[in-house]
């Protein structure tokens, strides 16, 4: 191992879901020392609880059906996509049968600038809010939200988005290698916010995507690492950053062997930013994501740590995550606080109302996943509050399943009605109702979606970003 490697995993616990089998399975859940099961790697030889065992069992299984139906999900998805724009390319269903019988059906094409994602189907907002302007406190949450939600559409449609609507310089949209998967499954865009009062480039995550079974993988992946003096780490998050086989992250890759077929994502950033704040003294730069895309952008910087990347550290504005899950264990948080607070570098981890991502891996004795930092939690009124922990922080409580259906109720309500008390920027489509709907059958599915996180941001208060625990703290 290399420089970096020795110090990065001292120890780890691995699972390899395509080696499984059966009777593996079996034995995951009949023998206490899983280190000796098939399909698990661990650097630990110690007898494991009922409980956790059950915990892996799951895991594995989950990934397993994950690969199993990845091509069948990934066609469901594109099907369900291409129908929604087909509708739209024609206006409405009476019209796109009318076109049909006139043989002048519009076809929508997957890779222009209005072709719309799933998720961008929930929330067809593209402007940014016109009266949150730089120097109010909710301007970078906001403009990072957008980018969060952009960065889930294709890359015709982020770059219009962001050079016509937003008026902001359009650095470039990739995908990068997942080492682990043996594809590119990670996305990322970057953009320059320049101004008069100051020079911002951002870093936008792509989150998990309903229908791709690579990225929902990476979520239920509960492979670990541990580092020297930091702590353990979600390994699902860490191989789709940048980590490479088997379990090494060198601060250069220099030996052409060792490169992958295409960039990794810590990597071809870092160089990236190294680069543009190179040209630029005054320039600094914020991270943000939604949902895996925030637990990429929080530890992006815990890598840039390790690697004692000074100038990156020193330029870093802020982290914006929304919908974010946990990323790892209590000394992982403890040391993520320090180090930020020493750089000075704001973390602001957003939740609304009873979203099931934040509250997920469980965060208990067994699992050992933790949050950190102060999060920023809105109810279902879009009323902001400064707290530790988000309520009901694992979500899955028998008492607070009917507060939760109540709450959806509310949502979809909401839904009718909030376009005339806020204006049609706040309409909300057949496509999200729908979604809405199912909030009443899995209180939390509905609560993740991003346009909560927009209305959010823009309608909750600004006080929130301006509290002395940040102000002094950090």
């Amino acid at each position: 191992m290399g420089e970096f490697d020795q110090g990065f995993s001292c120890s780890y616990m691995l699972l390899k879901p395509e080696e499984v089998k059966f009777a593996d399975l079996v034995r995951i859940l009949i023998y206490s020392d899983i280190a000796k099961r098939g399909g698990v790697d661990s650097s630990e030889a110690r007898e494991e609880s009922f409980r956790y065992r059950w915990i892996i069992f799951i895991s594995i299984v989950v990934q397993k059906f994950l690969l199993f139906v990845a091509k069948p999900l990934a066609f469901t998805g594109s099907g369900i996509e291409f129908l929604v724009n087909l509708l739209s390319c024609n206006r409405n269903p009476g019209v796109l049968l009318l076109n049909m019988i006139r043989g002048r059906m519009v076809k929508p094409d997957k890779e222009s600038a209005t072709f719309i994602s799933f998720i961008g189907n929930l929330d067809k907002r593209v402007k940014l809010d016109s009266g949150i302007k730089h120097g109010d406190a909710r301007y970078f949450a906001t403009l990072s939200m957008m980018a969060s939600k952009a960065v889930y559409e294709n890359r015709a449609y982020i770059e219009t988005t962001v050079k016509d609507h937003w008026k902001m310089d359009y650095l470039g949209f990739y995908d990068y290698w997942n080492d682990y998967q043996g594809k590119a499954t990670t996305q990322a865009f970057v953009l320059y916010d320049k101004s008069v009062e100051h020079d911002t480039i951002i870093v936008s995550f792509r989150g998990t995507e309903p229908f791709d079974a690579d990225a929902w993988c990476s979520d239920f992946d509960l492979s670990w690492y541990e580092i020297n003096g930091v702590g353990k780490i979600h390994g699902g998050f860490m191989k789709a950053l940048g980590l490479q086989k088997p379990g090494v992250w060198p601060k250069e890759i220099n030996d052409p062997e060792d490169k992958p077929p295409e960039p990794l994502a810590y990597y071809a950033i870092r160089d990236m930013l190294v680069d543009q704040l190179r040209k630029n003294d005054r320039a600094k730069y914020i991270l943000t994501g939604h949902s895996l895309g925030g637990a990429l952008a929080i530890l992006f910087p815990a890598i840039l740590i390790q690697h004692q990347e000074k100038l990156l550290l020193e330029r870093l504005e802020g982290i914006y995550t929304y919908g974010q899950p946990r990323v790892g264990d209590e000394k992982f948080g403890e040391f993520m606080e320090m180090k930020l607070k020493e750089h000075k570098v704001k973390y602001f981890r957003f939740v609304y109302s009873n979203d099931i991502v934040p509250r997920l891996p469980y965060d208990d004795s067994d699992l050992m996943f933790k949050h950190f930092g102060t999060c920023i939690y809105y109810n279902h009124r879009y009323e902001a509050k400064v707290v530790p922990e988000q309520p009901n922080k694992n979500y899955f409580s028998p008492l607070k399943v009917i507060p939760m259906i109540m709450t959806a109720f509310l949502e979809l309500i909401r839904s009718f009605t909030i376009i005339h008390k806020m204006g049609p920027e706040y309409r909300e489509g057949w496509f999200l109702k729908m979604f809405r709907v199912i909030g009443l059958v899995m209180p939390g599915i509905s609560a993740h979606s991003t346009q909560d996180y927009v209305n959010a941001t823009r309608l909750g208060s600004s006080d929130v970003f301006l509290s002395p625990s940040f102000d002094e703290d950090v």
